[in-house]
């Protein structure tokens, strides 16, 4: 991590009240859960930012509202801007094949089929740091959903109690 240039923290997700608690948007959850509940964000880039001063780094957090399947356009745009290098950036989304609540990170990779990750690699490339959040699958309930119709689905109480357990113990800004 370049310690002299901000840190990007990215939370996928879909823009507009329909899509609150849906598992698509447990990007936009986990950032929102790490910023005060009074931030004033504000519109730039095609995203809501918030900007903090964590143990003497700048870090922004961003939720872009250029819907998940162009989430790239925001990111990348962010990214230079702020001039922020790939290693700085840490992107938090949604995961069907991790059973609901588990967390996985990782720096680069593949896509694993999500449309917003890959419009984040197509703009700024693939070593960024990923947080993946589990949201199991329809398979794993024997549900015959469609996966697309799945992740834009609500989560259930008990599922959401699952996600917040996993975003409470998220290490995001590390010294």
């Amino acid at each position: 991590m370049q310690e002299n240039k901000p840190i990007l923290i990215v939370g996928l997700g879909n823009p507009g009240a329909q899509y609150e608690r849906t598992r698509h948007n447990v990007g936009f959850m986990a950032v929102q859960s790490l910023v005060p509940s009074d931030a004033k964000w504000r519109m730039e880039h095609d995203a809501l930012t918030y900007t903090q001063n964590i143990n003497g780094r700048r870090v922004i957090f961003a939720l872009p509202q250029t819907f998940m399947n162009n989430s790239g356009a925001a990111v990348g745009a962010l990214v230079r801007f702020y001039k922020i290098p790939i290693e700085n950036i840490t992107v938090i989304h949604d995961d069907m094949d991790l059973k609901s609540g588990n967390v996985r990170e990782k720096v680069g990779g593949g896509s694993a089929g999500h449309n917003g990750i890959k419009s984040i690699d197509a703009a700024i490339g693939s070593n960024y740091r990923r947080i993946r959040i589990g949201i199991g699958h329809p398979r794993d309930f024997n549900l015959p959903t469609d996966p697309a119709d799945w992740v834009l689905g609500k989560f259930t109480d008990a599922e959401m109690a699952c996600i917040n357990a996993a975003i409470e113990k998220l290490l995001i800004v590390r010294e």
